[in-house]
């Protein structure tokens, strides 16, 4: 594999996610003994940039980013109100939608350094919906927070291999997955990523003692949480080790919390591990030119407050309610990596259901919610200590990337679920699938326990 320089690995890995390599890890402004990640290669790398150079890599104190999500995906289940349930990546059946636009930056001057990306389309509000916090309190912080993905000041200390301070609004580690679809092996992520946190608000430190290792520091307002939902904050970390000859990557990730609205005293811990290897690299090859495989597992638990964690409790005590899941991938590339051919699926257990995505329009968990349309929260799914979730997913996708700042993106799905849980033929919305139809008194929404799925992605960067 050619070795990437160091102003080029700078610019290529400005806008990755915070566990993964960013500029401001690998290069600071001043000049120190190592950088970290030097001369790795992450280009492979589930959730991290497949670039090797950028259109602004002659920019001295700004790199821009600009990333442009567009898709089209179609059901078996086919709603009648071409509303997707269960996801954070899609929203509208049977319509091309722009899920994404980010555009914005990293800025570095001796050592002062900042970052910010805009977050228009569908995902400025698939993903604020996942977030109750907002209603402790005023100012309607989902609003307020609605267009940013990330937004975070902060400064280089020129110490061992780098530390870096930082507050704002950062990425979460996402289940070893990037924020960003142009960053990921797949569209639809498992049930493993889509269920864990897309972000963080708080303050973060990142040390670097040698080039092959990050550790972070984190605190932080809550579980992706614009606010904080109880007095406790958010506390945790992050671990990172990649191999120096590019071919091993490994993520620990560990967060402790009080995440459940107006109970303080059920506390959450969630772990979060990654394995990521490329076993086979020919970079010259005609061929086949890399593969590679990631493994991700998941545990954590909720207990107290009326739950008793991973096991069945007293009356008092409450049932058990915690979170276990893994998902694998493997990735062939092929055609001098113009083309990738990637398959895998996961599992995942939630009793209790506290960090199960509702479906759109089902679920409540606060009362008396001001819902923007007259069917949210009217149906809710329920989240109840004890109620069981397990679900389960398997997809295949196919990669056309003719340069390294566009991607077109083939994929097939299928989910499944214990319960009802994906959008049916009738909907989430009403009768007639409008928001506007007054509801007949006997519809409900029409959920089932499966789906499969047809993603036509196109994908951009620079």
């Amino acid at each position: 594999m050619k070795k990437v320089s160091k102003s080029v690995l700078a610019i290529l890995t400005a806008s990755m996610p915070f566990f993964s390599l960013n500029a401001q890890d690998s290069i600071p402004v001043n000049k120190q003994k190592g950088e970290p990640f030097e001369g790795i290669d992450v280009s492979w790398q589930n959730g991290n940039d497949r670039r090797d150079s950028s259109v602004f890599k002659d920019m001295k104190f700004f790199t821009p980013s600009v990333f442009v999500d567009v898709n089209y995906t179609t059901t078996d289940n086919n709603p009648i109100d071409n509303t997707v349930v269960g996801s954070t990546a899609l929203a509208r059946n049977n319509e091309f939608q722009l899920s994404a636009l980010h555009f914005g930056g990293d800025f570095n001057y001796h050592g002062a350094r900042a970052r910010f990306m805009t977050q228009f389309g569908t995902r400025s509000t698939v993903v604020p919906r996942n977030d109750y916090s907002p209603y402790k309190g005023q100012y309607q912080l989902a609003n307020v927070y609605r267009y940013i993905s990330e937004a975070y000041v902060g400064y280089h200390f020129n110490k061992m291999y780098g530390i870096n301070l930082d507050a704002g609004m950062f990425m979460s580690y996402i289940g070893l997955n990037s924020y960003y679809q142009q960053e990921n092996w797949e569209y639809q992520a498992s049930f493993t990523s889509d269920n864990t946190p897309w972000f963080f608000n708080g303050m973060r430190c990142q040390i670097h003692p040698s080039k092959t290792v990050k550790i972070e520091l984190w605190l932080i307002n809550g579980w992706q949480s614009y606010a904080r939902y109880n007095n406790m904050p958010g506390l945790g970390g992050s671990f990172t080790y990649m191999s120096k000859n590019s071919n091993v990557k490994f993520i620990s990730n560990n967060y402790y919390g009080s995440d459940a609205a107006m109970i303080s005293a059920r506390k959450r811990f969630h772990s979060d591990n990654s394995l990521l290897i490329r076993y086979y690299n020919r970079p010259n090859s005609s061929k086949i030119t890399r593969m590679a495989f990631s493994l991700t597992g998941d545990i954590g638990c909720e207990k107290g407050g009326g739950v008793n964690g991973f096991r069945d409790g007293d009356a008092t005590q409450g049932p058990a309610q915690y979170f276990a899941s893994a998902m694998f991938y493997n990735r062939i590339w092929f055609g001098k990596n113009k083309y990738a051919w990637t398959f895998g699926g996961g599992v995942m257990n939630n009793p209790g259901r506290y960090l199960v995505l509702y479906p759109t329009g089902q679920a409540s968990p606060l009362p008396n919610m001001n819902n923007p349309t007259q069917t949210e929260g009217a149906f809710p799914f329920s989240a109840n200590p004890g109620d069981k979730f397990f679900g389960y997913d398997f997809s295949t996708n196919f990669d056309w990337m003719p340069n390294q700042s566009v991607t077109f993106r083939l994929e097939l799905v299928h989910r499944g679920a214990n319960v009802p849980y994906f959008a049916g033929h009738g909907g989430v919305t009403s009768q007639t699938g409008y928001t506007t139809t007054t509801l007949d008194p006997n519809w409900k929404p029409d959920l089932v326990k499966s789906e499969n799925r047809i993603i036509l992605a196109m994908l951009f960067r620079i």
